[in-house]
């Protein structure tokens, strides 16, 4: 069962968007005594979690109007838009949202002005460590925003964050999690390249996994999904669909920035070959479907 530290148990909080990574992050939420209310476009999926946890599903943002915090964690910048711009019509002053999604840095901070207008603090706070980090509650959020802000939302992203940073203003969080991409797609550039090419030399891969993993080769890829990619199981931890959304969000703040963006472009393309090939729901580690066989 999960647990975590219960924060005060005068902050309501709502949740809004119940996937892979949403779902466990409001019911570490409940588990901490601070979740009022879930909402999600699905209606049935809220409904379904409502009853679950015994707390309300909203169906409106009108049902958030009694909250002190609102988390999101949706797909699109346009959801987040979306959502903010209806929160801030009901929220009271004081109140703060908390974004995970990951957006543009525009989009962030267009967010916080719509917000700050009615008198509501905004942190930008997309987070990292997968589908796993979000079940443990063990993820790193990145946050963006007024110091202050943060404080009156930690109890709620400590319920389910391993650790959080406070990046800079409105937008540093997304800036570090462009940063966080990069290295991500990088890394499984490179992890998938590399096992396809230990398979074609007819490595063993009970042998090989172990052993590069105990070297320099090693990372949180390569531990975690390895043995996965190599028995074609693709199930996703973080879909190749979302990954190509997130790159090209990446690529525009690195072009705007004035970097070279080699390893960047390469993980765009390559991803989106993927999803052109209906690889789209499929984990990341799908990648080394297209580096046995390179076009």
């Amino acid at each position: 069962m999960m647990t975590k530290e219960t924060a005060p148990p005068a902050l309501k909080t709502g949740f809004i968007g119940l996937g892979a990574m949403g779902a466990p992050m409001a019911r570490y939420l409940h588990n901490a005594g601070l979740l009022t209310v879930v909402g999600n476009r699905t209606q049935a999926k809220a409904d379904a979690l409502a009853a679950e946890l015994g707390v309300r599903a909203a169906r409106s943002a009108d049902n958030f109007a009694d909250c002190d915090v609102v988390a999101m964690c949706v797909s699109l910048d346009a959801d987040v838009i979306e959502n903010a711009a209806a929160l801030a019509k009901v929220l009271k002053a004081g109140a703060v949202v908390v974004d995970h999604s990951t957006v543009s840095v525009q989009t962030a901070r267009k967010v916080a002005a719509l917000l700050a207008a009615e008198g509501i603090g905004f942190i930008d706070a997309p987070v990292s460590g997968g589908v796993e980090g979000a079940r443990n509650g063990k993820l790193s959020v990145m946050a963006g925003g007024e110091a202050e802000v943060l404080e009156k939302a930690r109890p709620v992203i400590a319920a389910y964050a391993a650790r959080i940073g406070l990046m800079g203003g409105t937008g540093a969080g997304q800036a570090t999690k462009a940063v966080n991409q990069v290295l991500v797609a990088g890394i499984n550039e490179a992890v998938c390249e590399g096992l396809a090419l230990g398979e074609k030399l007819g490595l063993d891969p009970d042998t090989l996994l172990p052993t590069l993993m105990a070297g320099a080769a090693n990372s949180w890829f390569l531990e975690k999904r390895g043995a996965t990619m190599l028995r074609d199981a693709f199930a996703p931890g973080f879909k190749s669909a979302h990954m190509l959304k997130d790159l090209r969000i990446v690529q525009g703040i690195a072009q705007d920035a004035g970097i070279r963006t080699a390893t960047i472009d390469q993980a765009l393309a390559d991803y989106a070959e993927l999803v052109e090939r209906g690889h789209g729901e499929s984990d990341t580690s799908a990648l080394i479907v297209l580096k046995r066989k390179p076009t």
